[in-house]
């Protein structure tokens, strides 16, 4: 299955992020806990070049959180500050405020020596689809300026936030880039809601998802639907699933389009527990090669 979404928008607000860039002092770049490199987009890198940038994992809560702290630490030590909050419930939102003020204080220190006041730090949110940073802003600002939505594409357009007197955020549409050159980082976009149902193949996204738990998180499938692995006739193991889960369609037969839904909404729907999509030791594994 290939997993391409690039609306119009996206490619007007990759220009205006370009556009905008000298009039910010740090990004936030707000990706998924649950996908701490499948939800970067590679073209930002090409887009804010050095600017300096604060990484938020957003979604900690439905993260597994082992997982979670060795995803901050790896990121400290290819030297970028990443921080994990739950924007939906308003965990770990101090973080933000003092770690872009540590990342930003060489640059308070130089503008200090030449005689200039204090201001607040000028910030651009940037980020995927429905990695939610319409709530994380909302949540900043402490009232509803940002459209939300559990749908990807909601914010279209720019706008300027105040943050109290710390921060005015630059709101901006989340973007995917034109291509995935993996089309895994595809599947584990779609699993986790990033990218529109109505594009996508469920039946793959359920395999997909299936053989992904009997790898990394076995008893919990085993637990939901008493199978630990993925039978090599995939009908065999939808099958076990709809009789477990009696979807059954016209004559008796398993519905399996309806198995499928059932297989992704579960691990949307957090029935198998927390759960990290991009491994740790599987990405230093492939940087060692």
């Amino acid at each position: 299955m290939t997993i391409q979404w690039f609306p119009g928008h996206m490619a007007k607000a990759r220009r205006e992020v370009s556009e905008k860039l000298k009039l910010v002092d740090i990004i936030f770049e707000l990706i998924d806990a649950r996908l701490p490199l499948s939800s970067r987009n590679p073209m930002i890198d090409e887009v804010i070049h050095q600017k300096p940038r604060l990484l938020i994992l957003n979604k900690a809560d439905m993260a597994d959180e082992s997982e979670t702290r060795k995803w901050v630490d790896y990121f400290a030590e290819k030297g970028q500050t990443a921080i994990a909050i739950n924007s939906l419930e308003g965990k770990g939102l101090q973080k933000v405020t003092k770690a872009a003020q540590e990342i930003l204080a060489p640059k308070w220190e130089r503008m200090k020596l030449k005689g200039m006041k204090p201001r607040a730090i000028r910030a651009m949110i940037v980020g995927i689809p429905n990695v939610g940073k319409s709530t994380l802003i909302n949540r900043l600002a402490k009232k509803n300026i940002a459209k939300t939505g559990n749908t990807p594409g909601v914010t279209k357009s720019q706008q300027w936030i105040k943050v109290g007197k710390d921060i005015e955020l630059l709101d901006t549409p989340g973007i995917l880039w034109p291509k995935f050159e993996d089309q895994e980082v595809g599947l584990k976009l779609a699993l986790t809601g990033a990218i529109k149902d109505t594009i996508i193949n469920m039946e793959d996204l359920a395999v997909y998802g299936l053989k992904f738990l009997s790898l990394h998180y076995p008893q919990r499938m085993e637990e939901r639907y008493g199978i630990s692995f993925v039978h090599e006739n995939l009908v065999e193991t939808f099958d076990l699933i709809g009789e477990k889960r009696k979807v059954y369609g016209p004559g008796g037969e398993i519905d399996y389009e309806q198995v499928a839904l059932i297989i992704v909404r579960d691990i949307r729907n957090q029935n198998f527990g927390k759960l990290t999509f991009d491994i740790v030791d599987e990405q230093i594994e492939k940087e060692s090669l």
